[in-house]
């Protein structure tokens, strides 16, 4: 399984608890109160803070969603709250409240990543494509494009990877970036993503019948990575 190496994703109540207090209202001159509402609420983003300091995610998630109760048009609940459950791995729920992000504010990159994430770990491979398409097109990110391009491969659609991993090698980003590989053994090993890519290159070749382009492109991510056992493995199955 390849994973691209991202920032974590942060768990935020964007301005929300300072925004509180903010809210306050006068009821005299110099003496200002906060409704019951407020009071819940700052309660409840307290809990939120402390069970998130001790990684306590169950009361986390129980918090935020009485926070939503008092707050239902607060986004940045909802996202913290899908958040959470991809952390938690609770990947159907992500996936559902990620969406209700996007009814609130369907240009919410963040909640597209999740979206697009979770549906990736339900094995639910069309519709991660879908999202992550949406997230490349808001955002132009080299990592999201090169999601997509093994989905696209994964999928069967091998002309539109094929001319996605071209424009990725074609890109600066394609020198410098890596990509982290399970190599076994509960063992991770970062890599070039150029080598990613070309050994991408040489399967799509395979499937397409041409293996002396496959011999070439996996001979060339062996030439930058001689470890690299994908590759290794891929030149030394061709032709069977």
């Amino acid at each position: 399984m390849i994973n691209l190496k991202s920032a974590s994703l942060i768990l935020l109540l964007v301005g929300f608890i300072s925004g509180l207090h903010a809210q306050e209202t006068p009821q005299t001159e110099g003496q200002k109160t906060m409704s019951a509402q407020q009071v819940l609420s700052a309660h409840y983003a307290g809990v939120y803070q402390m069970a998130i300091r001790y990684n306590d995610y169950g009361m986390a998630k129980n918090a935020l969603y009485n926070l939503y109760v008092e707050n239902p048009q607060n986004d940045s609940i909802l996202y913290s709250l899908s958040a959470l459950y991809l952390q938690s791995g609770q990947f159907a729920s992500a996936a559902i409240s990620a969406q209700d992000v996007l009814s609130m504010r369907p240009k919410h990159t963040a909640a597209m990543e999740i979206m697009a994430v979770a549906y990736e770990n339900l094995g639910l491979k069309d519709k991660a494509l879908d999202g992550y398409e949406s997230l490349y097109l808001q955002t132009d990110d080299y990592q999201t494009l090169y999601k997509i391009a093994f989905l696209q491969y994964e999928l069967g659609r091998l002309k539109e990877s094929k001319t996605n991993i071209d424009i990725l090698l074609g890109k600066k980003e394609a020198e410098d970036l890596e990509v982290v590989f399970d190599i076994g053994n509960q063992q991770q090993k970062e890599f070039p993503i150029k080598v990613a890519l070309l050994n991408l290159k040489g399967l799509i070749a395979k499937d397409e019948g041409d293996k002396a382009s496959a011999k070439k492109y996996f001979n060339e991510a062996l030439t930058i990575s001689p470890d690299f056992s994908f590759a290794k493995e891929n030149l030394q199955n061709i032709d069977k």
